[in-house]
């Protein structure tokens, strides 16, 4: 099973919404290593939701429920989205400060390539996250 970090801006589309509705299209990527990183994705791979811009925090736990499959939204058909649902919220946000301040998260690749919506994450680097948001 393989770990990822996914990211969205609170006011686009927050952690409370995902809770609320209880699953959701990650949609919208237009960058063509996220997509692939979506297109690696697998049933019950776990992904951290951060807020991006505005917080800064990985959040939450979700799950990937749905595969890649194509995003309607995009015109030219090459990009495509997952389903993610909600696991839990994080007992403690984990802030990016705290992330890059962590000596053990500096190859990470949210720090490598900080604009990369949909990213892998280590088994290290989750077990030190989840260590880190309280868990």
């Amino acid at each position: 099973m393989s770990s990822w970090l996914m990211k969205s801006e609170p006011s686009a589309y927050s952690w409370e919404t995902l809770v609320k509705e209880g699953r959701t299209e990650w949609n919208g990527v237009r960058n063509y290593l996220a997509n692939n990183n979506m297109k690696a994705m697998k049933i019950s791979d776990k992904a951290f939701f951060y807020h991006s811009n505005e917080g800064l925090a990985v959040v939450g736990l979700m799950k990937i429920i749905e595969l890649w499959h194509p995003d309607p939204s995009d015109e030219k058909g090459k990009f495509g989205m997952v389903t993610v649902a909600p696991l839990k919220p994080m007992k403690k946000p984990v802030a990016l400060a705290a992330i890059k301040a962590e000596p053990a998260l500096a190859e990470m690749v949210l720090l490598r390539q900080g604009r990369l919506s949909v990213s892998p994450v280590t088994t290290d680097e989750w077990q030190k996250i989840m260590e880190m948001g309280g868990f």
